[in-house]
């Protein structure tokens, strides 16, 4: 990592589902739009890897934004009235809002576990509009991977319990520094936050009768699963992409479900010829 990193860091106002939301979002590089979208309880500096590798900025201007209640995106006005729940309509809108804020024509879509159930409807639904989606830790339904009645825990509220909720979802062999990196954004995490973003993980993202309707010559579909992952079993990412005509699985070796930052060299071994791929 360069002393200085290249990446920039902004604030833009942007109208999502008709309400005003101030939204942070980092870029780096220049060429195809590839836009990031992070982990639940989680925010965009998972992705600060790929923004300081060369191989890929010189390609691709990258763009990694926090979603609405994330990192440093503030929650719309009138918040403390409210109880934060993600639903499927309004993360589609804000991915699709931010894509078309900033024109981002024939843009590709990455996105890590949530982030990677969501490509799929937006492949389905947006598939003309995008070059390519790409699915880390993905799958086209839903698969609980902790007892539901946690989810009525008051201790969801706190980012060290959340931190160790999903700490063991990193895999052994990940080094330790970028493990500990990768649970520090829970720990910073708004009250309930991580809580909402289950409701769309777990109740609200089942799109497998509708997965066969992506063309993937209009967009292409790489679903691309950690073997250490358990909350998105690579044989789960398997049968998603045999649900899409000419859309392709790869099972990571050695990884766990945020490759992006808790192995980013790793990783990077795996991402680098797909990026080659979607520029081709």
């Amino acid at each position: 990592m360069p002393a200085t990193e290249a990446i920039t860091g902004r604030y833009t106002t942007i109208d999502l589902e008709g309400r005003p939301h101030r939204i942070y979002f980092e870029e780096a590089g220049q060429g195809i739009p590839l836009v990031c979208l992070h982990t639940a309880g989680s925010h965009s500096s998972q992705w600060r890897h790929i923004m300081n590798d060369s191989a890929i900025t010189d390609h691709f201007r990258v763009m990694a934004f926090d979603l609405p209640w994330h990192g440093k995106s503030d929650p719309p006005e009138g918040w403390q009235n409210e109880q934060y729940a993600l639903t499927s309509d309004g993360y589609v809108a804000a991915i699709m809002g931010f894509v078309a804020h900033f024109d981002l024509d024939d843009a590709v879509i990455i996105g890590c576990s949530m982030g990677g159930r969501v490509v799929i409807r937006l492949a389905i639904e947006h598939q003309k509009k995008l070059r390519a989606v790409i699915g880390l830790e993905a799958s086209d339904h839903p698969s609980p991977w902790y007892d539901d009645s946690w989810l009525d825990l008051p201790e969801f509220a706190r980012g060290d319990f959340c931190a160790a909720l999903v700490s063991g979802l990193a895999a052994p062999t990940s080094p330790e520094n970028f493990r500990w990196e990768t649970l520090w954004h829970y720990y910073q995490g708004g009250p309930d936050v991580f809580k909402g973003d289950m409701h769309f993980y777990r109740t609200d993202s089942e799109f497998s009768g509708r997965s066969g309707e992506i063309d993937t010559s209009e967009c292409q579909v790489f679903l691309m699963t950690g073997e250490y992952d358990y909350s998105c079993q690579p044989h789960n990412t398997q049968r998603t992409a045999e649900r899409i005509p000419g859309a392709e699985a790869i099972i990571m070796k050695g990884m766990g479900h945020f490759p992006m930052s808790e192995n980013p060299q790793a990783f990077r071994e795996y991402l680098l010829p797909v990026l080659d791929r979607v520029r081709a």
